[in-house]
């Protein structure tokens, strides 16, 4: 691969819908390029970018993958990111580091809910993009249709630059409204310029006007030729497109076949026409060492600083990380200092991907994309610099997991290679999450929906050779109580020699605290002192488990009122057993009730389902707690709601929303069971009863 300077580089992600030709359209640029002899076809499993086993499996992309390709003298990063929902964490790595997008919509679907995403993500960052509408072959496509779709949706500023051409309703190639000339597709992609239809020339006529209008608002210069009537040359032309493209003023509209590779190279040369490279993009704020803000500079000279945006968990290579360089030239066997774990790393051998094979450099230069292998203490959103000039590049803000399921190995003694490979799992997927719940006992993971823990746990398997199944965690509920009791508790027991004698008399009531609170109020030494801490050891070893369902107990407070002794059988195990009666026979007295947790839902829809959510949050016995109105015609519902009704939430309100719905959640209370539900949760808990002593 050759050598390319900062401007001669072009970043830019596929993003859209699944199933909409991201993939097919990356394939199409490596033929183009000659890096392929032949394109790959996603439904066979050939394709550059999805090599993953569960990609082809699957026949879907999962991970984001880079795929550079030489064109006219630039090298342009494709980054493919996935289009379905539970592996959006993909599509923010490759927002980050792209300084421009290719959203690719179906011209078949219109506009799906993959392709108002990806724009809302592009929007909110301030990403150039262009319009692709694939799938130009298929038969009763209406473009014209789905133009006034995307304006509805988008905005005036969507505009084509290619109107479709027909023989017999079968797509053959394009009008071009800059050069207005009409263009045919060979088998091989190229293009052969063919006369312009009357009709054609109308439509053409309405689009260039209104194209020729954008163009003149980029730029003074253009405007006052506008308004003079002068013609815009050439060069006026690409000059205030690519300023408009660049300021979001604009979003120009294209069409294509990347099946049949066309319209592909006009979608290259767009991308380096109308694409800025980073050193366009200037200079930016980074965090500085003492936590103040510098200016980085994109150039090659200047001082280091690159951000590792995604991370490869392989068991044979070990860990690959992938970089970009946002200011100066990182080169093998260069020393390179982290400056967020604050080490040094060795860059022992640097390459780049292109779909899993690895090209090996000698250096990567500010605005390019590269990688590295067995970095031992570098993870994702990590900047390396030089230890000379310490930065802080901003991270990528990944979602939050939304659904969470125990793992339970499938065989015996294979705990400790399943959460070796979670851990390695986790370091490649910063949306996937894997604690021990102490509590449960389980293994909790969570990630984004059922989809992506599926997707984890196989390759869990296929890499790591252990397997799993999932069911969903068990909730840490509480037990407390809602009035005093005094209770006696008496342990009397003579077998011969030393007995077993210890007797309390103990106050429980409720409290505001966590802990169990313990108090004496002993007098005239009815119970010696030395057994204070015995009574309340042996309460502290109960209220470990309730006596309604066998879960932790809180809000209780115990006072040690009176009780006796025998100067030789007391001892400190029978004031424990004397103690742990006491608590079985005063919680019983003391009105007991079951706590489930409850957390506050802060739910994200479209206003058109707010009625829908609502509802069902209701069903899931929720209350609605607050309403807030947000941009783009979507609604913030704030509701406080048990965990024990959130299960598989985040599938259901992708189903009642087509996805356009998200959701946050975070613990807030315990509070009480309904009568009807503890009854049922008590009876199936009858197994953690156990080990509480009988009164």
């Amino acid at each position: 691969m050759n050598k390319y300077g900062t401007s001669k580089i072009r970043n830019v992600c596929l993003l859209g819908h699944g199933g909409s030709g991201k993939t097919t359209i990356a394939e199409a640029m490596l033929f183009n390029t000659g890096v392929l002899d032949r394109l790959g076809k996603v439904t066979e499993g050939t394709t550059t970018s999805d090599y993953d086993t569960e990609e082809i499996k699957r026949k879907c992309s999962i991970n984001a993958s880079v795929i550079p390709c030489e064109w006219k003298d630039y090298k342009i990063n494709v980054i493919d990111a996935p289009g379905y929902f539970d592996f959006y964490g993909e599509v923010h790595s490759a927002t980050k580091v792209s300084e421009g997008a290719v959203i690719v919509m179906s011209a078949k679907e219109g506009i799906s809910v993959g392709t108002e995403l990806s724009w809302v993500y592009c929007k909110e960052r301030n990403i150039p993009r262009i319009l692709f509408i694939n799938k130009m072959d298929e038969e009763n496509v209406d473009f014209y249709k789905k133009l006034g779709q995307i304006e509805a949706s988008f905005g005036n500023t969507c505009i084509p630059l290619q109107l479709p051409c027909f023989d017999n309703g079968k797509f053959i190639g394009f009008t071009d409204i800059l050069s207005q000339k009409s263009y045919k597709f060979d088998d091989n992609g190229n293009k052969t310029e063919f006369p312009n239809s009357s009709v054609m020339t109308e439509r053409l006529d309405q689009y260039r006007a209104k194209l020729w209008e954008f163009i003149a608002e980029t730029d003074e210069e253009l405007m006052e030729k506008y308004f003079s009537g002068e013609e815009f040359t050439t060069e006026d032309l690409n000059k205030g497109l690519a300023a408009g493209v660049r300021n979001g003023e604009i979003c120009p509209i294209l069409c294509g076949a990347a099946i049949n590779n066309w319209g592909i190279k006009t979608l290259m040369d767009s991308i380096l026409n109308m694409v800025p490279s980073l050193a366009d993009m200037g200079e930016f704020k980074a965090g500085s060492a003492d936590g103040g803000v510098v200016n980085v500079k994109p150039d090659a000279s200047a001082p280091l600083a690159a951000l590792v945006f995604k991370t490869i968990a392989d068991p044979f290579v070990g860990r690959i990380s992938i970089f970009k360089v946002y200011s100066g030239t990182l080169k093998t066997e260069d020393t390179v200092y982290n400056s967020v774990t604050r080490c040094e790393e060795k860059m022992s051998r640097i390459f780049m991907l292109r779909g899993k094979k690895q090209i090996p450099v000698d250096q990567v230069v500010a605005g390019d994309i590269g990688a590295v292998a067995k970095l031992l203490r570098t993870n994702t959103n990590d900047t390396l610099c030089s230890k000379n000039n310490i930065v802080v590049l901003d991270k990528i803000v990944f979602p939050e997991p939304s659904m969470s399921m125990a793992a339970v190995p499938k065989a015996k003694g294979d705990e400790d290679k399943i959460s070796s490979g979670f851990a390695k799992l986790q370091d490649e997927d910063p949306t996937f999450k894997v604690k021990i719940d102490t509590e449960t006992h389980q293994t909790v993971i969570s990630g984004l929906g059922e989809q992506h823990l599926d997707v984890i746990c196989a390759k869990l398997q296929s890499k790591y050779g252990v397997s799993v199944n999932l069911s969903e965690p068990k909730i840490a509920y509480r037990e407390t109580i809602r009035k005093k009791s005094k209770v006696e508790g008496k342990h009397k027991k003579q077998s011969g020699g030393h007995g077993q004698y210890g007797h309390v008399w103990i106050e429980f009531e409720p409290c505001e605290s966590d802990e169990l609170i313990f108090e004496e109020k002993v007098f005239g030494g009815s119970v010696p002192k030395n057994f204070f801490p015995a009574v309340e050891k042996g309460l502290q070893d109960c209220v470990k488990k309730g006596v309604l369902a066998g879960y932790p107990v809180v809000g209780v407070k115990a006072t040690l009122l009176d009780g006796s002794y025998h100067p030789v059988d007391s001892s400190e195990m029978a004031f424990k057993i004397a103690a742990s009666i006491a608590y079985k026979k005063g919680m019983a007295e003391a009105s007991p009730v079951l706590l489930e947790p409850v957390g506050t839902a802060n739910i994200i829809v479209p206003e058109r389902y707010m009625g829908d959510v609502m509802g069902d949050m209701n069903r899931r016995r929720g209350r609605i707690i607050g309403m807030n109105p947000l941009h783009n015609g979507t609604q913030q519902i704030i509701a406080e709601v048990p965990y024990s009704e959130m299960g598989k939430y985040a599938t259901d309100l992708r189903s009642m929303t087509q996805a356009r719905g998200h959701f946050t959640m975070e613990f807030t209370r315990y509070e009480e069971v309904p009568a009807n539900i503890a009854k049922v949760i008590i009876e199936n808990s009858k197994d953690n009863l156990a080990d509480i002593p009988e009164a």
